[in-house]
């Protein structure tokens, strides 16, 4: 298991991890922890709208986010706890046109569609189809203006909300491309309060035409990254070996998607891309939260393939690709996120009602999201859906540039809702006694690299070692295990092993330890991340059914297991250690 140490002094533990304020912690140069949501619709998003009949706009969600109470279908609804950053990613395809077709009185009032929505009638599949796959969606409307519009108001709101200190908003919105329902989306993050008209898949369904718009905009003074997400659904695409055109990766694209890429969207409403039990059948963790089947794939529900969907193998794949070309393409850290499309920025197993619902559902209501009134497609099943998760991030401040610096770093990490805290460094000195000084943070910051990095190289005859600190989310379950995940690339190719570093079957408040690689082999390139795991809780699905007297569905689990994961720490072997490349 390599060397370990646990301790567990909870309360100056979390004293310093978490007692700090924003304020200090920027004084001193120390970094705090940051919750929010990099992912959120509104009813900006036409989908939002013609699916869920959503009419919730910017204000209420930033309003929510930060925890204040909002009106919801006559309900009054707020978070458990506020966040500390959000991004509104509403979809850059006619951005605004679908709340802008039920206006009685807007532009749009005099189409034929707008009319036949107004008066009751749903849209046809082939009506929605355009408003994603078309410039011009409505045969004969410019919708040019409404564009422009509503990223205007985009860009205000944020303005709007935006509290230095307290509460950051980033201007953001999703790229949507779904070529035959395999799923490519990203979000694009700007780091500043300005940019210019989103690019969209209308534009172009290529990724790489998505980073040309960046690297251009990036020329101009305007920064941003994209995040990829529901690589579990992309069927393999988003984690390919070879480019949009089918051609293998080489240095140059590999550079290019690591500029524009650095992060990955590990988990959200609709699944988690960590792993699937046919890439690691070994990981008897890897079947959590499993959303397999595209996206609108007409005829038969279609399971997506698992190989180049998930983020483990990307991560393996990537060591092979760098071995080859030099460049690893698919070095990137980790943020989780919900992917709502109601507005509320929701995270909590006890108030999840599906992507399109919140609050107390009708009990005609409940037995549909549980599959007891009508046949459900599994591709559409709001019971396959899980409450959103959320991104961790390790910043000097909550200011916009301070966090938009540590996503570019990759200093973040990833849960499935809850607000565990994690960190991790990575070094070549670290000692267990370490654990048992009181700045034992400041050391580690001092003697090695925060989650997201690269080792230094490797002094003769050492190992890697890491230290490694969790904390439980302080409404939600105890902590019952904390693993090592090690991903490394020998002669035959990437491989895999899950280390149990420590287990608590009845809960722990925290787990720390300092853990060394046991087989650490300095010519074999290696990541290495952290996995942290709750005790069982009801899940959502349970607790409706309990909550209405229903029977519980069959088809997904009673319980689940809240999770958080690491960025990953890299390791590359020295040019002389390195073996030589294959010929």
């Amino acid at each position: 298991m390599g060397t370990r140490a646990i301790w567990k002094p909870w309360g100056w533990v979390a004293a310093l991890l978490w007692a700090a304020s924003p304020v200090s912690a920027a004084d001193s140069g120390e970094r705090s922890v940051y919750y929010g949501d990099l992912h959120l619709h509104t009813s900006y998003s036409s989908d939002a709208v013609f699916l869920s009949g959503i009419r919730i706009g910017l204000d209420d969600a930033y309003r929510f986010a930060r925890g204040e109470v909002v009106d919801y279908s006559g309900q009054k609804l707020r978070r458990a706890e506020p966040l500390d950053f959000i991004a509104v990613t509403d979809h850059a395809e006619q951005m605004g046109v679908g709340r802008k077709l039920f206006d009685a009185t807007g532009s749009l009032a005099g189409s034929e569609l707008s009319r036949k929505l107004r008066a009751g009638q749903q849209a046809s599949i082939a009506e929605v189809g355009r408003l994603f796959n078309s410039k011009q969606p409505i045969p004969g409307v410019d919708v040019q203006p409404v564009l422009v519009d509503a990223w205007q108001a985009q860009m205000e709101a944020v303005d709007r909300y935006y509290r230095p200190g307290v509460f950051t908003t980033f201007l953001a919105y999703e790229w949507s491309a779904s070529p035959e329902s395999q799923n490519l989306h990203r979000n694009v993050i700007f780091r500043g309060n300005r940019a210019p008209l989103p690019f969209s898949a209308s534009d172009s369904p290529r990724p790489e035409d998505l980073w040309a718009w960046l690297e251009e905009n990036r020329v101009r003074g305007i920064e941003s990254l994209a995040i990829p997400h529901n690589a579990d659904v992309s069927n393999g695409l988003m984690y390919a070996p070879t480019d949009s055109d089918g051609n293998p990766i080489d240095a140059v694209y590999a550079r290019r998607r690591m500029l524009n890429e650095p992060l990955g969207e590990i988990y959200q409403s609709k699944g988690q891309s960590e792993t699937h039990p046919l890439l690691s059948p070994s990981d008897e963790l890897a079947g959590f939260e499993l959303f397999e089947y595209l996206m609108g794939a007409p005829g038969e529900p279609r399971r997506g393939r698992a190989s180049g969907s998930y983020f483990r193998e990307a991560w393996g794949r990537g060591l092979k690709i760098a071995r080859e070309t030099g460049e690893n393409p698919y070095a990137f850290g980790v943020v989780g996120a919900t992917d709502l499309h109601n507005g509320l920025a929701d995270t909590r197993e006890t108030t999840y009602r599906g992507p399109g619902l919140a609050g107390d559902v009708p009990t005609g209501v409940a037995q549909t999201l549980l599959g007891q009134a009508e046949d459900q497609n599994p591709v559409i099943s709001i019971l396959a859906t899980g409450s959103g998760g959320l991104t961790g991030v390790w910043a000097e401040e909550n200011t916009r540039e301070s966090l938009y610096d540590a996503l570019r770093r990759k200093e973040t990490f990833a849960t499935s809702g809850t607000r565990i805290s994690l960190r991790v460094f990575g070094g070549w000195a670290f000692e267990p006694k370490l654990l048992k000084q009181p700045d034992f943070i400041r050391k580690s910051q001092a003697r090695g690299v925060p989650m997201g990095n690269t080792l230094p190289a490797a002094p003769r005859g050492k190992s890697p070692s890491f230290v490694v600190v969790a904390l439980q989310d302080a409404k939600g379950a105890k902590l019952e295990r904390l693993q090592l995940v090690k991903v490394w690339l020998s002669s035959d190719g990437p491989h895999e092993r899950v280390f149990d570093v420590e287990v608590d079957t009845d809960g722990a408040r925290s787990m720390q330890a300092v853990w060394s690689d046991p087989d650490f082999d300095a010519t074999q390139p290696s990541l290495y991340y952290f996995r942290v795991v709750e005790l069982p809780t009801p899940r959502w699905s349970t607790l409706l059914a309990d909550s209405k007297k229903l029977r519980r569905p069959d088809s997904v689990p009673e319980n689940v297991q809240e999770r958080a994961w690491s960025s990953p720490i890299w390791y590359t072997p020295a040019s002389s250690e390195a073996p030589a490349k294959a010929q």
